[in-house]
């Protein structure tokens, strides 16, 4: 049987180039006729379309159900076997990755621009993830790239639109359309990795004692928090709050942050919850926060790295090695070194982890930007590392017969072992693009004068001397393909072991973020009261160094940042 395939002409637009986080623009950018169907053309152009497999679905942002329809037109038409849907377009990246493994599909197509606001006047975007999971490496995000810049037409299907909230299977024309339960496959992957029965029974015990609190900032997550935390834990209705999917994230942006996440924040301290967490748009990030207690992201991996052996996964399969990106605290390292774990410093980007895990070199890794997760899937998973630390906390008071044990005790006790890294991240973001270069300029030509080796610098509040012991260029050859990332962010050094890092950030749509870390590590032998000051606290002397050396004010134009965390 032949079906109506049409090729309709079209023309090259410029900058259509995806990175590890797929292609981001503004909604009126992929509404632009023929737009959003050149990126996708070039996608089948890519890969092995014909009888391929393809997971489809995202965060529920604008502008989602209608790409979903022009995916399953362009995809049929160019000789896809399957697709398999998210009921309504929806699937968080965690999801969408196991669902690509389980199901063995040839890749999946992701509608998502993460964290970044939606709407009709804000983010979308479109990421291809391949057959182990994870974000495309490289050499297939240039191919589409190279695709984009000469295509002259595209395939198409006339067929009518799937009815993407019916589940069930659908013919359309020569190929199937799955469409599932955007929840029900991660389900089962988390109660087959955490000791759910533990979990419970601790919550059963502590309701009045151990409040629980989860924000889905209206993105993806909320149906799926609603399944794992209220209809399997048994926690209320109000253990969940801003839990519906909406197109434009209720006019919030979807960032689990400090700033960003401020509903859940005042919630906790208000009403003294002693858990309360957050994820993002499409579900992959996540912030633990308890009444006076912010778990910054470089100390939660490291402490569930501690813990792993009370997670059911890691004691049947145990850890093979750990990571983190080259800006996140160094936390974790002091873990692997004292439990004789291999252990990694890659630059920022899921796909290096992938290479890692595909090897079977890495199990637990996580990111600043409040991205962790481990080797159940390709991605980072928020949702995951939620109820990583429910089940720590559980597994910790299921072994204190004294208190009950929560978030800052774990905390202090981790600092008790291996010291503190006291660590923030400064955002500026949407600051002119020639402002940005301009700064990673200053930068570069210090690094190539060694004007700033040896230099004294003094904090102007604390008194504090900060000694450059060098600036240098992140550079990482992956043990794995071999292949060399240049250019990761520049770095500064200095004799007490502190350090800060200058990253130009390629999350956003338009203008450019640039990414300030500081972290100063402090060791165990200094105490309780040094351990357990503030980040700003502990950090003060420093950021104020850091911002004189790099002139960070003076070519952003920017007092402020828009985000601390």
């Amino acid at each position: 049987m032949s079906f109506p395939v049409k090729d309709i002409p079209t023309k090259p637009f410029d900058g259509q180039k995806p990175g590890t986080s797929g292609l981001r623009k503004r909604v009126k950018v992929f509404q632009q006729e023929h737009y959003t169907e050149n990126f996708i053309q070039a996608i089948f152009d890519s890969i092995e379309a014909k009888g391929a497999t393809l997971v489809i679905g995202g965060d529920g942002r604008f502008f989602s159900p209608e790409t979903v329809q022009t995916i399953l037109k362009i995809g049929s038409a160019n000789g896809v076997g399957k697709f398999i849907v998210g009921k309504d377009s929806i699937l968080s990246t965690p999801a969408a990755s196991n669902i690509i493994r389980k199901y063995k599909a040839t890749g999946g197509i992701l509608l998502t621009a993460s964290h970044n606001p939606g709407g009709p006047d804000n983010d979308f975007g479109i990421k291809y993830n391949v057959s182990n999971g994870g974000p495309a490496p490289e050499n297939v995000t240039n191919k589409i790239y190279e695709k984009t810049k000469t295509i002259q037409s595209y395939k198409v299907l006339e067929a009518s639109p799937i009815d993407l909230g019916k589940i069930g299977k659908f013919t359309y024309g020569p190929a199937e359309v799955a469409i599932i339960d955007s929840v029900a496959d991660y389900l089962t992957l988390l109660e087959d990795i955490f000791d759910f029965p533990l979990i419970k029974s601790f919550l059963d015990s502590h309701k009045s004692d151990f409040r629980v609190l989860f924000d889905g900032l209206h993105g993806v997550t909320g149906p799926y928090a609603r399944a794992i935390l209220v209809s399997t834990l048994g926690l209320p209705e109000t253990s969940i709050q801003n839990c519906v999917p909406l197109p434009d994230f209720g006019g919030g942006h979807p960032d689990p942050n400090l700033t960003y996440a401020h509903t859940l924040v005042e919630a906790v301290e208000r009403d003294n919850i002693a858990f309360g967490a957050a994820s993002d748009g499409d579900g992959d990030r996540n912030m633990i926060y308890g009444k006076g207690a912010f778990v910054t992201p470089s100390d939660s991996v490291a402490i569930i790295a501690h813990w792993a052996e009370v997670i059911p996964y890691f004691k049947k399969g145990g850890v093979k090695g750990l990571a983190r990106s080259m800006p996140t605290s160094k936390a974790i390292d002091l873990v692997a070194q004292k439990k004789g774990l291999e252990y990694f410093e890659v630059p920022t980007g899921w796909k290096f982890f992938g290479n890692l895990m595909d090897a079977g070199r890495l199990s637990i890794c996580g990111e600043e930007s409040f991205g962790t997760g481990s080797d159940h899937i390709r991605e980072k998973d928020g949702l995951w590392a939620i109820v990583a630390w429910l089940n720590i906390i559980a597994a910790a008071n299921a072994k204190s017969s004294n208190k009950l044990i929560g978030i800052n005790d774990l905390l202090n006790e981790f600092y008790e072992i291996y010291g503190r890294s006291f660590f923030s991240r400064y955002d500026y973001e949407e600051v002119p693009s020639d402002g940005a270069n301009a700064l990673v300029a200053h930068l570069n030509d210090a690094l190539k004068s060694g004007s700033l080796n040896d230099t004294v610098h003094t904090s102007a509040s604390t008194s504090t001397k900060f000694t450059v012991s060098s600036l240098y260029d992140f550079e990482y050859k992956d043990p794995i393909d071999h292949s060399v990332s240049k250019n990761q962010g520049q770095v500064i050094t200095f004799s007490d072991g502190s350090r800060v890092v200058f990253r130009l950030s390629g999350t956003g749509s338009q203008g450019a973020t640039v990414r300030m870390y500081v972290e100063r590590y402090v060791p165990a032998k200094a105490g309780p009261a040094e351990l357990g000051k503030s980040a700003s606290e502990g950090l003060k002397g420093l950021i104020e160094v850091a911002l004189e050396i790099s002139k960070l004010k003076e070519f952003l134009g920017r007092d402020e940042p828009t985000v601390i965390t």
